[in-house]
């Protein structure tokens, strides 16, 4: 038996999602730090979230008002082999894991269709109130399926995805150990401006 570097292999799919996928032509793979976070196996809540480490039109920092004060926001520097990081993905295990092969998948593109056209460090922004969805997230993720469609008709070897086959008892049966990357959730430093 051997590890699963659950992370490693996220980072991996990653990649080849965006090599495969027109839609997320535009990531740069290597600025994504892909990190696991733990937590209950509860039914409900997020299955994965992603922290995007520049505000609006890629920038570092912001002035933003708190009450009568004027304030400086600004986004946490994260360095991962020596590349300076515009995202951090967090997908969070077991309820990830939980899920059947093809929701993971929608889980995977959701996250990445968060990202900015331009892979600045912003989100993707929608006009309208629901800035990060749109008018529906039910439409979102509608596409994201047809995303996942096309994406499993593109790829010509499905056995590079078995790790997102079964759920954490079925992954621990087949893995001595199963390890991941973690990370504190980036901070935003607020000062006096």
């Amino acid at each position: 038996m051997t590890t699963l570097n659950l992370t490693g292999e996220l980072e991996r799919l990653i990649y080849d999602i965006t090599l495969r996928s027109p839609e997320l032509h535009h990531i740069i793979p290597e600025k994504l730090l892909v990190c696991v976070s733990t937590g209950r196996a509860s039914r409900g809540g997020s299955l994965a979230k992603i922290h995007p480490l520049r505000f609006a039109g890629g920038e570092r920092s912001v002035k933003a008002r708190r009450g009568r004060r004027s304030v400086l926001c600004t986004m946490p520097s994260i360095t991962h082999r020596g590349e300076e990081m515009l995202y951090v993905i967090y997908f969070l295990v077991p309820r990830f894991l939980e899920l059947s092969f093809r929701e993971k998948l929608i889980t995977i593109f959701h996250e990445l269709y968060h990202i900015s056209p331009a892979c600045d460090g912003d989100i993707r922004r929608f006009p309208g109130r629901n800035y990060a969805h749109g008018s529906s997230t039910k439409a979102y993720n509608l596409l994201m399926g047809q995303m996942v469609d096309r994406y499993l008709e593109a790829i010509p070897d499905r056995s590079t995805l078995d790790f997102l086959e079964g759920n954490l008892a079925a992954l621990r049966s087949r893995h001595s150990a199963i390890v991941a990357r973690r990370l504190q959730a980036p901070r935003i430093s607020i000062t006096p401006a």
